[in-house]
């Protein structure tokens, strides 16, 4: 496909056609009757020619290119060479624009040219545009996508059907590839995934919601080292490559892959006037630039809608420990209710209602910060319920990344190099929760229970899944102590003893009243795969927060 942009840095367009004698642009305006006027000389038509063509190349800025060339017909920003289209059970959607009242055919080609199928659409609306919804397609390819209005024809080339999957958040899912601990073997290794796909928006924003994308960083692509490196924090997201990569090995279909990220923003910009209007939050905070709220929503998320997805992945919070923190446990989980709703009806129904949503906990920071601003998110970010999918957050999953600090990092502690691990456990969320494999254990340990035995001054806490005591630490566990007429107070509670699926702790710094139990409840809870327990699998226990703890009965997480 042909796109045209303006760029501000290209050669002065009189050395289009050489040096001088041409003259300099501020000659235009007195030597352009001679273009139209003069034309015995072939020497002076040819240099206004050319002259014109590259005024209305370099000029016309590329969002505004359709609109400069009259009502040509076209596919949306987001459809191109090499793109991978939903499979089955879904039809894909496939839109774009055409001169109103217009029918547009779209044909599937097979390798040989064969017709798969053909559909047709009346170009409709205030602006013009088409939208067909394919049938199901088995996984595979390479396909050709031809879209005809009239006399005018474009056709998309190397398309294959697959899982489609957008990746959203903010730095720590644009971190590229080029990044990541071993960035060099992972670089080398693209050329082994021709079959997954890559795609990234420009990072935009905008006061009302756009039907499509202004600007795209980098077109669909077959992943090179080049283009999966391109940069710090532009393309291609670390998180969503490896998290695709491992997918089409563990799936063996071509997996396509959607980046839209934005550093150093807040939930609240890509959330929808309805996410902030359900949570009470004002669209009119004092922010500005990527943090006004629904900005991102409207210019990175609202021009997607139409398209068919398998999923999301989703690492967003940093921001939010410092900015309406205690309001994550509504925002959040309205924003994955409303992206379903909008995604759903945006792509005809083809999209699921409950499309799987995968998201990663909050890692670290700072090692000896009395915040407690990231852990407070992390809880949040499990709509205060400790683990999912849960009751407020179904078909989700989440990877944990509190036991991956990188204090070294050289792009700040707050951006840990060690993406692998976070797309594994992110991998095995999809896997169980997406593609309902129910052999594939995703979750961490997590407690069920607690039993208060006042005599002994000891906690017994019982787990979901064998434990492994891995890092002995006394401060990991906090009891919320009180005496009369003093106010609950955090103590450490030390390990006594850890059997196959209870720990038991002491009491012996607390008063007559225990009302709360939490875990790895700070902004560094542990050294780097060092977190004290884990499951076989290597999972490691989340933390959590148990706010009531009556004595003599039994707490539960979350009550």
């Amino acid at each position: 496909m042909l796109y045209v942009r303006w760029e501000p840095h290209a050669d002065p367009w009189w050395c289009l056609v050489g040096s001088p004698p041409f003259p300099p642009p501020f000659f235009f305006s007195s030597l352009l009757p001679a273009a139209f006027y003069s034309l015995h000389s072939s020497l002076a038509s040819q240099f206004y020619f050319f002259l014109f063509l590259r005024l209305v190349f370099y000029i016309t800025p590329r969002a505004s290119w359709h609109e400069a060339v009259g009502p040509a017909m076209h596919f949306a920003s987001y459809y191109g060479d090499h793109m991978v289209l939903q499979k089955k059970p879904s039809g894909a959607v496939v839109w774009g624009r055409g001169q109103l009242g217009a029918m547009v055919t779209v044909t599937l080609l097979g390798p040989s040219g064969l017709i798969i199928m053909e559909k047709t659409a009346q170009v409709k609306g205030p602006s013009g545009t088409w939208t067909i919804v394919l049938d199901p397609m088995d996984q595979g390819g390479p396909y050709a996508l031809m879209a005809e209005q009239g006399l005018e024809n474009v056709t998309l080339r190397d398309i294959y059907f697959g899982d489609v999957w957008l990746c959203s958040g903010q730095s720590n899912m644009a971190m590229t590839v080029l990044q990541v601990a071993n960035a060099s073997q992972e670089l080398a290794a693209a050329a082994r995934y021709p079959y997954v796909r890559i795609f990234a928006a420009a990072p935009a924003r905008s006061a009302v919601e756009l039907e499509d994308l202004e600007q795209i960083d980098l077109p669909w692509s077959i992943p090179t080292a080049e283009n999966l490196g391109h940069g710090n924090f532009t393309y291609f997201s670390a998180v969503c490559w490896l998290l695709g990569r491992s997918l089409y090995e563990a799936l063996g279909s071509p997996i396509g892959l959607v980046q839209a990220t934005w550093g150093g923003t807040p939930i609240e910009a890509w959330s929808s006037r309805r996410v902030l209007q359900a949570c009470g939050t004002s669209p009119h905070q004092r922010l500005s630039g990527p943090r006004t709220p629904s900005v991102l929503w409207n210019a990175m998320i609202h021009p997607l809608l139409n398209m068919t997805l398998r999923g999301v992945a989703w690492y967003q919070g940093e921001e939010n420990t410092l900015l309406n923190t205690d309001k994550y446990n509504c925002t959040f989980p309205a924003l994955i209710a409303d992206w379903r709703r909008a995604f759903h009806v945006g792509s005809a129904g083809q999209t699921e209602p409950l499309l799987p949503f995968g998201f990663v906990q909050l890692s670290t920071y700072r090692r000896r910060s009395a915040d407690d601003s990231f852990a407070r998110l992390r809880w949040h970010q499990t709509a205060d319920l400790g683990v999912v999918p849960n009751a407020r957050m179904p078909s989700t999953f989440m990877a944990v990344a509190m036991d991956l600090g990188d204090e070294h990092s050289p792009y700040g502690s707050v951006h840990p190099r060690d993406k692998q691990n976070v797309a594994h456990r992110l991998l095995l969320g999809a896997r169980a929760v997406a593609y309902g494999d129910k052999d594939v254990v995703f979750q961490g340990p997590y407690p069920t229970r607690a039993i208060l035995e006042v005599t002994r001054g000891l906690l017994n806490v019982t787990y979901s899944q064998e434990l492994i005591y891995r890092q002995r630490d006394a401060q990991a566990f906090e009891v919320c102590c009180s005496n009369q007429g003093s106010l609950c107070q955090w103590l450490p509670a030390p390990v006594v003893a850890v059997g196959s699926r209870t720990v038991t702790l002491a009491l012996s710094g607390c008063g007559t009243l225990v009302l709360g139990l939490r875990y790895a409840w700070a902004e560094w809870p542990c050294e780097y795969q060092a977190c004290p327990l884990y499951n076989p699998q290597g999972l490691p226990a989340p933390s959590f927060l148990l706010d009531t703890l009556p004595a003599g009965n039994a707490g539960r997480a979350g009550s």
